[in-house]
């Protein structure tokens, strides 16, 4: 589904990814994790063209999408990206947040796309603050919309970038079991997170990055029993005393 092959990023002289090389496959579920300023934001955001790379390339279904002539808002329609900070439209309600692209961008019907955005809702516990405004949900409710809201252009990639990183302790569970759920249900995932419990319990994989590198990529059960690398070692070490 998604590879990349020997992907660099700079930023002016700072090398954020460095020969980056890694696949996706098809239902996978791939968490990407390592400490401040390792690359693994950057390299999520590559994934959809929030950020251009400066060398190797990226392909996803066999397109590759830094490629010269890539319509990047085709490519952008076909990837959920769910975002640190919700990024909802505060002059719009629940469900107009969760119809407005579908409606424009894939000319579904107005009643078709409130009908699937409604069962979204329902997916996601929401489904009765569908007349409400964002600035009247809390932190974990508008993520949960959020959510709700990428998936409504039925994408078969989604791409999570910390999504609990801005929300309060207790509503982080319920952020967690909404994509605890799409995890099992069979959606192809890249998620940056530093919930290592998810990462255990949801992943398939876990891709370790330090310094724009990867450094180790395994399976959950032998990521966390037996890192291979000094800086896994001291990450790992550092999340348990935290």
């Amino acid at each position: 589904m998604i590879v990349l092959d020997k992907v660099n990023k700079f930023y002016g002289d700072y090398h954020a990814l460095v020969d980056v090389s890694e696949r996706v496959e098809k239902n996978e579920v791939v968490v990407v994790c390592g400490p401040s300023g390792s690359g693994k934001s950057t390299l999520i955001r590559t994934l959809n063209r929030l950020e251009e790379i400066d060398g190797g390339t990226i392909s996803i279904d066999g397109r590759e999408i830094h490629a010269k002539g890539t319509n990047v808002d085709r490519l952008r329609a076909g990837i959920g990206f769910v975002f640190q900070h919700f990024n909802l439209f505060p002059h719009l309600t629940v469900l107009e947040n969760c119809t407005l692209a579908p409606v424009n961008l894939k000319r579904a019907s107005s009643s078709e796309a409130r009908d699937y955005a409604m069962t979204l809702l329902e997916q996601v516990g929401l489904a009765h603050k569908r007349d409400a405004y964002p600035n009247a949900l809390s932190g974990g409710q508008q993520q949960r919309v959020a959510i709700a809201r990428a998936l409504a252009m039925r994408p078969p990639i989604m791409l999570f970038d910390e999504p609990t990183s801005a929300l309060d302790p207790e509503m982080v569970g319920e952020v967690l079991g909404v994509m605890r759920s799409l995890a099992h249900g069979g959606m192809t995932m890249v998620c940056v997170t530093h919930e290592m419990g998810f990462a255990r319990e949801v992943a398939d994989r876990i891709v370790f990055m330090s310094e724009g590198r990867i450094l180790e990529r395994a399976k959950p059960e032998d990521f966390f029993a037996n890192p291979q690398t000094p800086r896994a070692q001291q990450f790992l070490a550092d999340r348990r005393r935290s």
